[in-house]
């Protein structure tokens, strides 16, 4: 099942124990000039599995990535990259685990411009759908 519509969770939201598995999310890495940066950090094709790094409040978060869905594709290590994909529990991996559905890399889009747009999303949600809001609001421990 996708995730509600322009619902996005950013990396260090996962990362945060706030979803369950199997959930829906979306989810991009964040690139902005205060320190905040996502970038692909490995990709091992037989194991179909990538990660994806994200530096946040000074802290460094790590997604990984089940790639098995979205493969073959071409991968740019560095590059930014957004996730539509659903949350999975792995043994031997430290946290959380997203099985893609999509994987596209977005080098070039402003993810700092992404970033405020889906921030001003949750204060409409906030004030407008609040049905959606509860459902932003378990992930927003971190921020």
């Amino acid at each position: 099942m996708l995730p509600a519509v322009a619902v996005y969770y950013f990396p260090w939201e996962v990362n945060s124990g706030a979803l369950q598995d199997g959930e829906s999310v979306r989810t991009f890495g964040s690139k902005t000039n205060f320190a905040h940066f996502s970038r692909l950090t490995q990709y091992e094709p037989e194991k179909s599995r990538a990660s994806l790094t994200t530096q946040h409040a000074s802290k460094e978060h790590h997604v990984v990535i089940n790639t098995s869905f979205v493969e073959p594709f071409n991968p740019i290590i560095g590059a930014q990259y957004i996730v539509l994909g659903e949350i999975e529990t792995a043994q031997g991996v430290d946290g959380v685990r997203v099985c893609a559905r999509v994987l596209n890399c977005v080098d070039g889009v402003n993810i700092a411009l992404l970033q405020k747009v889906i921030n001003e999303q949750r204060s409409f949600f906030r004030e407008r759908r609040p049905d959606l809001w509860s459902l932003l609001q378990r992930s927003r421990a971190c921020l």
